[in-house]
Protein backbone atom coordinates (compact mmCIF):
# COMPACT_ATOMS: atom_id res chain seq x y z
CA UNK A 1 0.00 0.00 0.00
CA UNK A 2 1.64 3.20 -0.86
CA UNK A 3 -0.20 6.60 0.74
CA UNK A 4 0.32 10.13 -0.27
CA UNK A 5 0.77 12.15 2.28
CA UNK A 6 -0.42 15.87 0.66
CA UNK A 7 -0.95 19.17 2.07
CA UNK A 8 0.86 22.46 3.59
CA UNK A 9 1.03 20.52 6.98
CA UNK A 10 3.71 20.96 9.53
CA UNK A 11 5.84 18.31 10.00
CA UNK A 12 6.32 18.28 13.59
CA UNK A 13 2.73 19.33 14.69
CA UNK A 14 1.91 16.43 16.93
CA UNK A 15 -1.32 14.94 14.72
CA UNK A 16 0.88 14.49 11.26
CA UNK A 17 3.57 13.44 13.24
CA UNK A 18 1.64 10.26 14.91
CA UNK A 19 -0.20 9.59 11.63
CA UNK A 20 3.04 9.86 9.62
CA UNK A 21 5.19 7.24 12.49
CA UNK A 22 2.07 5.22 12.72
CA UNK A 23 1.83 4.37 8.75
CA UNK A 24 5.70 4.01 8.31
CA UNK A 25 5.42 1.80 11.85
CA UNK A 26 2.94 -0.23 10.41
CA UNK A 27 4.86 -0.64 6.87
CA UNK A 28 3.15 1.58 4.71
CA UNK A 29 5.07 3.17 2.11
CA UNK A 30 4.24 7.20 2.73
CA UNK A 31 5.15 9.53 -0.32
CA UNK A 32 5.49 12.90 0.91
CA UNK A 33 3.71 16.10 -1.18
CA UNK A 34 4.26 19.12 1.07
CA UNK A 35 4.78 23.00 0.91
CA UNK A 36 4.23 25.29 3.40
CA UNK A 37 4.70 28.23 1.43
CA UNK A 38 2.96 31.09 2.55
CA UNK A 39 -0.31 32.66 0.13
CA UNK A 40 -0.37 31.16 -2.90
CA UNK A 41 2.78 30.21 -3.55
CA UNK A 42 1.85 26.98 -1.32
CA UNK A 43 -0.75 26.29 -4.04
CA UNK A 44 1.87 26.38 -7.08
CA UNK A 45 4.04 24.65 -5.26
CA UNK A 46 1.75 21.70 -4.49
CA UNK A 47 0.63 21.39 -7.83
CA UNK A 48 3.99 21.96 -9.24
CA UNK A 49 5.59 18.88 -6.87
CA UNK A 50 2.28 16.83 -7.66
CA UNK A 51 2.79 16.78 -11.26
CA UNK A 52 6.50 15.75 -10.86
CA UNK A 53 5.27 12.87 -8.68
CA UNK A 54 7.83 9.52 -10.13
CA UNK A 55 5.45 7.25 -7.61
CA UNK A 56 2.16 5.91 -8.19
CA UNK A 57 0.01 5.92 -4.66
CA UNK A 58 -3.35 4.03 -3.97
CA UNK A 59 -4.42 6.55 -1.52
CA UNK A 60 -4.68 10.50 -1.03
CA UNK A 61 -4.31 11.62 2.66
CA UNK A 62 -4.76 15.18 2.88
CA UNK A 63 -2.93 16.04 6.69
CA UNK A 64 -3.77 18.97 9.29
CA UNK A 65 -3.95 22.02 8.60
CA UNK A 66 -5.98 20.86 5.44
CA UNK A 67 -9.24 22.91 4.93
CA UNK A 68 -8.01 24.89 1.65
CA UNK A 69 -5.91 22.26 0.64
CA UNK A 70 -8.73 19.97 -0.17
CA UNK A 71 -10.40 21.41 -3.30
CA UNK A 72 -6.64 21.59 -5.08
CA UNK A 73 -6.49 17.77 -3.49
CA UNK A 74 -9.46 16.43 -5.27
CA UNK A 75 -8.98 18.42 -8.37
CA UNK A 76 -5.41 16.64 -9.12
CA UNK A 77 -6.98 13.59 -7.57
CA UNK A 78 -9.68 12.25 -10.06
CA UNK A 79 -9.97 8.43 -8.96
CA UNK A 80 -8.11 7.31 -6.39
CA UNK A 81 -9.98 7.84 -2.53
CA UNK A 82 -9.00 10.70 -0.60
CA UNK A 83 -9.09 10.58 3.36
CA UNK A 84 -9.03 14.07 4.86
CA UNK A 85 -7.83 14.78 8.63
CA UNK A 86 -9.85 17.52 9.05
CA UNK A 87 -9.61 17.25 13.42
CA UNK A 88 -11.14 20.86 13.90
CA UNK A 89 -14.08 22.89 12.21
CA UNK A 90 -12.32 26.07 11.41
CA UNK A 91 -15.60 28.15 11.98
CA UNK A 92 -16.19 26.57 15.52
CA UNK A 93 -12.44 27.27 16.11
CA UNK A 94 -12.43 30.73 15.15
CA UNK A 95 -15.89 31.84 16.01
CA UNK A 96 -16.63 30.08 19.30
CA UNK A 97 -13.90 28.53 20.49
CA UNK A 98 -10.94 31.78 20.07
CA UNK A 99 -14.15 34.10 19.90
CA UNK A 100 -11.46 35.78 16.86
CA UNK A 101 -15.03 36.31 14.83
CA UNK A 102 -18.55 37.10 15.47
CA UNK A 103 -20.58 34.44 13.50
CA UNK A 104 -22.22 37.15 11.27
CA UNK A 105 -18.20 38.22 10.06
CA UNK A 106 -17.78 37.65 6.71
CA UNK A 107 -15.13 35.51 7.03
CA UNK A 108 -16.61 33.02 9.52
CA UNK A 109 -19.25 32.70 7.08
CA UNK A 110 -16.16 31.66 4.73
CA UNK A 111 -14.99 29.45 7.18
CA UNK A 112 -18.63 27.75 7.59
CA UNK A 113 -18.47 27.20 4.03
CA UNK A 114 -15.09 26.09 3.84
CA UNK A 115 -15.77 23.57 6.56
CA UNK A 116 -18.32 21.83 4.92
CA UNK A 117 -16.87 22.16 1.55
CA UNK A 118 -13.99 20.43 2.37
CA UNK A 119 -15.39 17.25 4.02
CA UNK A 120 -18.08 16.90 0.91
CA UNK A 121 -15.00 16.47 -0.86
CA UNK A 122 -13.67 13.85 0.83
CA UNK A 123 -14.12 9.90 1.08
CA UNK A 124 -14.08 9.91 4.61
CA UNK A 125 -13.35 12.50 7.08
CA UNK A 126 -11.22 11.89 10.49
CA UNK A 127 -11.78 13.33 13.46
CA UNK A 128 -10.37 12.69 16.92
CA UNK A 129 -13.54 12.16 19.13
CA UNK A 130 -16.84 11.08 18.91
CA UNK A 131 -18.13 14.58 20.08
CA UNK A 132 -16.43 16.21 17.40
CA UNK A 133 -18.32 13.80 14.30
CA UNK A 134 -20.97 14.12 16.10
CA UNK A 135 -20.98 18.09 15.86
CA UNK A 136 -19.74 18.23 12.36
CA UNK A 137 -22.01 15.47 10.77
CA UNK A 138 -25.20 17.53 12.45
CA UNK A 139 -23.75 21.35 12.11
CA UNK A 140 -22.92 20.65 8.44
CA UNK A 141 -25.66 18.19 7.77
CA UNK A 142 -23.31 15.31 6.19
CA UNK A 143 -23.96 12.02 6.56
CA UNK A 144 -22.30 9.89 9.84
CA UNK A 145 -20.92 7.26 7.91
CA UNK A 146 -18.54 9.69 6.06
CA UNK A 147 -16.96 10.15 9.28
CA UNK A 148 -14.08 7.97 11.25
CA UNK A 149 -12.56 8.18 14.76
CA UNK A 150 -8.89 8.16 15.14
CA UNK A 151 -7.44 9.10 18.29
CA UNK A 152 -4.27 11.74 18.84
CA UNK A 153 -1.67 10.14 20.72
CA UNK A 154 1.69 11.40 20.92
CA UNK A 155 5.16 10.39 19.76
CA UNK A 156 6.25 7.56 22.22
CA UNK A 157 9.72 8.16 21.10
CA UNK A 158 10.06 11.39 22.42
CA UNK A 159 7.22 11.45 25.44
CA UNK A 160 7.50 8.05 28.13
CA UNK A 161 8.49 7.81 31.45
CA UNK A 162 11.83 9.40 33.14
CA UNK A 163 13.25 9.31 36.18
CA UNK A 164 11.59 12.10 38.63
CA UNK A 165 12.95 14.32 40.85
CA UNK A 166 12.50 15.09 44.28
CA UNK A 167 11.01 18.96 44.53
CA UNK A 168 11.14 21.24 47.31
CA UNK A 169 7.83 21.75 46.61
CA UNK A 170 5.15 19.91 44.89
CA UNK A 171 5.15 20.94 41.49
CA UNK A 172 1.98 21.34 39.30
CA UNK A 173 2.51 21.79 35.53
CA UNK A 174 0.78 23.20 32.62
CA UNK A 175 1.73 23.87 29.28
CA UNK A 176 -0.54 25.38 26.12
CA UNK A 177 -1.10 27.77 23.41
CA UNK A 178 -3.21 30.07 26.06
CA UNK A 179 -6.59 29.54 23.44
CA UNK A 180 -10.07 29.70 25.51
CA UNK A 181 -10.47 26.16 25.77
CA UNK A 182 -7.37 25.57 28.04
CA UNK A 183 -8.93 27.93 31.03
CA UNK A 184 -5.77 28.94 32.17
CA UNK A 185 -7.86 31.42 34.07
CA UNK A 186 -8.82 28.51 36.23
CA UNK A 187 -5.17 27.46 37.34
CA UNK A 188 -4.21 31.00 38.27
CA UNK A 189 -7.48 31.59 40.74
CA UNK A 190 -6.75 27.89 42.14
CA UNK A 191 -3.04 28.69 42.68
CA UNK A 192 -4.11 31.96 44.83
CA UNK A 193 -6.75 29.51 46.62
CA UNK A 194 -3.14 27.24 47.37
CA UNK A 195 -1.33 29.79 48.11
CA UNK A 196 -0.79 29.00 51.88
CA UNK A 197 0.33 25.44 50.59
CA UNK A 198 3.80 23.68 50.19
CA UNK A 199 2.94 23.59 45.98
CA UNK A 200 4.04 25.53 43.26
CA UNK A 201 2.50 26.18 39.37
CA UNK A 202 4.60 26.42 36.45
CA UNK A 203 2.71 27.68 33.02
CA UNK A 204 4.63 26.97 29.92
CA UNK A 205 3.87 28.42 26.71
CA UNK A 206 2.44 32.07 24.70
CA UNK A 207 -0.68 32.69 22.52
CA UNK A 208 -4.11 34.29 22.28
CA UNK A 209 -4.72 35.13 25.93
CA UNK A 210 -1.54 35.15 27.40
CA UNK A 211 -1.08 38.85 28.25
CA UNK A 212 -4.81 38.71 29.66
CA UNK A 213 -3.66 35.66 31.50
CA UNK A 214 -0.43 37.69 32.82
CA UNK A 215 -2.47 40.65 33.60
CA UNK A 216 -4.82 38.61 36.01
CA UNK A 217 -2.21 36.79 37.96
CA UNK A 218 -0.63 40.46 38.66
CA UNK A 219 -4.21 41.07 39.99
CA UNK A 220 -4.19 38.10 41.67
CA UNK A 221 -0.62 38.41 42.67
CA UNK A 222 -0.50 34.48 43.90
CA UNK A 223 3.03 33.72 44.84
CA UNK A 224 3.15 30.20 44.03
CA UNK A 225 2.93 30.41 39.67
CA UNK A 226 5.87 30.79 37.32
CA UNK A 227 5.14 31.55 33.95
CA UNK A 228 7.84 30.74 31.33
CA UNK A 229 6.70 32.92 28.28
CA UNK A 230 7.97 30.87 25.30
CA UNK A 231 7.34 28.19 23.18
CA UNK A 232 10.03 25.22 23.57
CA UNK A 233 11.05 22.46 20.73
CA UNK A 234 8.85 19.29 20.91
CA UNK A 235 11.96 17.43 22.26
CA UNK A 236 12.72 19.35 25.08
CA UNK A 237 8.86 19.59 26.48
CA UNK A 238 9.26 16.27 28.32
CA UNK A 239 12.02 17.45 30.23
CA UNK A 240 9.58 19.95 32.06
CA UNK A 241 6.81 17.18 32.57
CA UNK A 242 8.96 14.66 33.77
CA UNK A 243 10.30 17.36 36.31
CA UNK A 244 6.59 18.01 37.15
CA UNK A 245 4.71 15.94 40.06
CA UNK A 246 1.04 16.99 38.91
CA UNK A 247 0.14 17.85 35.07
CA UNK A 248 -3.10 19.68 34.26
CA UNK A 249 -5.35 19.11 31.11
CA UNK A 250 -7.57 21.69 30.26
CA UNK A 251 -10.25 23.84 31.62
CA UNK A 252 -12.51 25.73 29.49
CA UNK A 253 -15.97 26.22 29.40
CA UNK A 254 -16.56 26.44 25.72
CA UNK A 255 -18.09 24.02 24.08
CA UNK A 256 -15.18 22.76 21.74
CA UNK A 257 -13.50 21.85 24.64
CA UNK A 258 -16.19 19.54 25.68
CA UNK A 259 -15.43 17.91 22.34
CA UNK A 260 -11.68 17.09 22.02
CA UNK A 261 -8.82 15.25 24.13
CA UNK A 262 -6.26 17.88 24.28
CA UNK A 263 -2.77 17.31 23.10
CA UNK A 264 -1.32 17.82 26.75
CA UNK A 265 -3.33 14.77 28.04
CA UNK A 266 -1.86 12.23 25.73
CA UNK A 267 1.79 13.55 26.27
CA UNK A 268 1.36 13.25 30.19
CA UNK A 269 0.06 10.06 30.00
CA UNK A 270 2.74 9.06 27.77
CA UNK A 271 5.01 10.28 30.73
CA UNK A 272 3.53 8.25 33.56
CA UNK A 273 2.45 11.69 35.31
CA UNK A 274 -0.84 11.76 37.15
CA UNK A 275 -3.58 14.67 35.23
CA UNK A 276 -6.21 16.24 36.62
CA UNK A 277 -8.48 17.69 33.53
CA UNK A 278 -12.26 18.70 33.21
CA UNK A 279 -14.76 15.96 33.19
CA UNK A 280 -15.78 16.37 29.57
CA UNK A 281 -17.55 13.69 27.24
CA UNK A 282 -14.76 13.43 25.29
CA UNK A 283 -12.30 12.72 27.64
CA UNK A 284 -14.31 9.80 28.94
CA UNK A 285 -14.10 8.00 25.61
CA UNK A 286 -10.78 6.85 25.89
CA UNK A 287 -10.41 7.91 29.97
CA UNK A 288 -12.21 7.24 32.87
CA UNK A 289 -11.71 7.93 37.09
CA UNK A 290 -9.44 5.52 37.45
CA UNK A 291 -6.80 7.29 34.61
CA UNK A 292 -7.20 10.91 35.24
CA UNK A 293 -8.83 13.16 38.75
CA UNK A 294 -11.59 14.59 36.39
CA UNK A 295 -13.37 17.41 38.21
CA UNK A 296 -15.55 20.29 37.05
CA UNK A 297 -13.66 23.29 35.30
CA UNK A 298 -13.56 25.55 38.44
CA UNK A 299 -10.89 27.25 40.58
CA UNK A 300 -12.46 25.26 43.83
CA UNK A 301 -12.55 22.23 42.18
CA UNK A 302 -9.28 22.43 40.85
CA UNK A 303 -7.70 23.46 43.86
CA UNK A 304 -9.61 20.93 45.75
CA UNK A 305 -8.00 17.75 43.80
CA UNK A 306 -4.22 19.22 43.95
CA UNK A 307 -4.88 18.69 47.56
CA UNK A 308 -5.70 15.31 47.43
CA UNK A 309 -3.34 14.55 45.32
CA UNK A 310 -0.73 16.12 47.28
CA UNK A 311 -1.79 14.96 50.10
CA UNK A 312 -2.05 11.02 48.77
CA UNK A 313 1.28 9.83 47.22
CA UNK A 314 -0.33 6.75 46.13
CA UNK A 315 -3.11 7.85 44.46
CA UNK A 316 -1.10 10.15 42.01
CA UNK A 317 1.13 6.88 41.42
CA UNK A 318 -2.30 4.92 40.78
CA UNK A 319 -3.62 7.49 37.90
CA UNK A 320 -0.44 7.92 36.77
CA UNK A 321 0.11 3.93 36.62
CA UNK A 322 -3.32 3.75 34.97
CA UNK A 323 -3.10 6.27 32.00
CA UNK A 324 -0.14 5.48 30.93
CA UNK A 325 -1.70 1.93 30.60
CA UNK A 326 -4.30 3.26 28.67
CA UNK A 327 -2.06 5.16 26.11
CA UNK A 328 0.07 2.42 25.56
CA UNK A 329 -2.84 -0.27 24.67
CA UNK A 330 -4.91 2.43 22.92
CA UNK A 331 -2.82 5.71 21.34
CA UNK A 332 0.96 4.49 20.60
CA UNK A 333 1.45 5.52 16.52
CA UNK A 334 2.04 2.45 16.16
CA UNK A 335 -1.66 1.78 16.92
CA UNK A 336 -2.70 4.34 15.41
CA UNK A 337 -1.28 3.71 12.48
CA UNK A 338 -2.94 0.11 12.04
CA UNK A 339 -6.30 1.69 13.09
CA UNK A 340 -5.98 4.11 10.03
CA UNK A 341 -4.75 1.27 7.72
CA UNK A 342 -8.18 -0.56 9.01
CA UNK A 343 -10.03 2.19 7.85
CA UNK A 344 -8.43 2.40 4.31
CA UNK A 345 -9.22 -1.34 3.90
CA UNK A 346 -12.95 -1.31 5.60
CA UNK A 347 -14.00 1.44 4.01
CA UNK A 348 -12.16 2.57 1.07
CA UNK A 349 -11.94 -0.82 0.15
CA UNK A 350 -8.41 -1.03 -0.55
CA UNK A 351 -5.46 -3.02 0.22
Amino acid sequence: MRVLYFGSYDRDYSRNRVLLKGLRENGVEVIECQDNSPGLRKYIGLFLKYRRLKTDYDIMLVGFLGHTIMPLARWLNHTRPIVFDAFISLYDSNVYDRRILGPHHPRAYCYRLLDRWAMRLADVVLFDTRQHIEYAANFYQLPMKKFRRLWVGTDDSVFYPRPGRTNEKLRIFFHGSFIPLQGVEVIIHAAKLLEAENVEFQILGRGQTLAAMVKLARELAPTNIQFIDRRVAYEDLPGYIGAADICLGIFGKTDKAKRVIPNKVYEYAACKKPIISSDTPALRELFDEADIKMIKPSEQALAEAVLELKNDAALRQRLAENAYNKFTNNARPILIGAGLIEIFKRDLKHG
